[in-house]
């Protein structure tokens, strides 16, 4: 089966409120969309989405990256992941984003072209799956606010980012935890936002609010803080930012530096890398959170099929969709509240309404 056809999109997809978070703010959903068609008609899909403080990268710059990559698939054999994964990264190692969304395309034209469900294909079985709901930087009132909305809609876990202020976080989780009561789990995300003493301070003070994890509290190259801060808090450490590679991976484990990993196919280039690290992770006893940027069904339900194949994914941050004022995307995984359930179409099953977003740029490579 060989490549006969590379279609490249991006597209915009407006947010219903600014997403801040302790780098950045988005107002939008900027993606980059990757159809490639094979000799005999089947098509796959991808997406990825730069956010520029994590990956370093601009909707402009994956374009241009992915233009440069198409033409190294054309006429290869679509069921060579690890190949075109390999050449992709020798070609181009820091721009994870449009290689993600070349190989989540790769996987979803082989499993349609195989006729199963992407879980299927991977070896793993359906299963819904229970996501948080994701709270951007405001006020403490306006996020408890949002909090109890989250609860009223179903959701029994949300996700508080902080990272500017210590003190002021401090108040906002506690106006959280005040809002939504004792039961519904609370997790907090710095995103690199924290200094060492900092992430002290707030960890030492949000304890007794019982804190199911705390994800990324410092920059993404402190491995010797993360180890020494897993030491000061009972609150468990999740690597996000510090977490693109196996070879990350593997220093995380080696120097103890966090709990738990998340993992998000815009950071490991795809499905291809994500299995490596969650492999390595499930040899290392390392449970993970299926995570994501602000992306389509298209990258979410591609998503949610490798979580639903692999048990070591124990939690879920699959909110991109939600925070969207348009749905560009037809079948896919379904959102009802808090589940997330892959479909059981060939492939991961999404497909991009053209109709419903404004596309900007487009390129077709044959």
């Amino acid at each position: 089966m060989l490549i006969k056809r590379i279609e490249l999109l991006t597209g915009r997809i407006p947010l219903e409120v600014p997403f801040r978070i302790a780098t950045m703010e988005v107002r939008d959903t900027e993606s980059l969309f990757v159809r490639i068609s094979d000799s005999e008609g089947n098509t796959g899909t991808g997406e990825g989405n730069p956010f520029r403080s994590i990956v370093g990268e601009t909707i402009g710059t994956v374009f241009a990256a992915a233009e440069a990559l198409a033409p190294l698939l054309l006429g290869k054999n679509a069921f060579a992941f690890h190949e075109h994964a390999k050449t992709m990264e020798d070609f181009l190692p820091n721009n994870v984003t449009s290689r993600s969304a070349f190989d989540i395309a790769l996987w979803d034209l082989a499993a349609r072209r195989a006729c199963m469900p992407l879980y299927a294909f991977l070896g793993g079985s359906r299963r819904a799956l229970i996501s948080d709901n994701t709270i951007g930087l405001f006020s403490p009132e306006v996020m408890a606010e949002r909090a109890r909305s989250f609860v009223r809609k179903g959701y029994n876990a949300v996700k508080i980012k902080l990272g500017t202020d210590a003190s002021l976080d401090i108040e906002r989780v506690r106006a959280i935890r005040k809002a939504v009561g004792s039961e519904v789990l609370l997790r907090v995300d710095a995103n690199q936002g924290w200094s060492f003493p900092d992430a002290v301070k707030v960890l030492t003070a949000i304890e007794k609010w019982n804190i199911e994890y705390c994800e990324q509290p410092l920059p993404a190259d402190r491995f010797d803080q993360l180890r020494e801060l897993r030491r000061r808090t009972s609150i468990p450490i999740m690597a996000d930012e510090s977490l693109f590679s196996v070879s990350d991976a593997l220093r995380l484990i080696k120097e103890e530096s966090c709990d738990l990993f998340n993992i998000k196919l815009s950071k490991s280039a795809g499905i291809t890398g994500a299995l490596a690290i969650a492999s390595l992770a499930e040899a290392s006893g390392i449970e993970c959170m299926i995570g994501c940027m602000s992306e389509s069904r298209i990258y979410q339900s591609a998503a949610a099929h490798l979580a639903s194949a692999r048990p070591i994914f124990r939690y879920a941050d699959l909110d991109g969709p939600l925070m969207h004022t348009i749905d560009p995307v037809i079948g896919g995984a379904v959102y009802e509240g808090a589940t997330i359930t892959p479909g059981d179409a060939p492939g991961h099953g999404a497909v991009l309404d053209e109709k419903a977003i404004a596309i900007d740029r487009r390129l077709v490579l044959e």
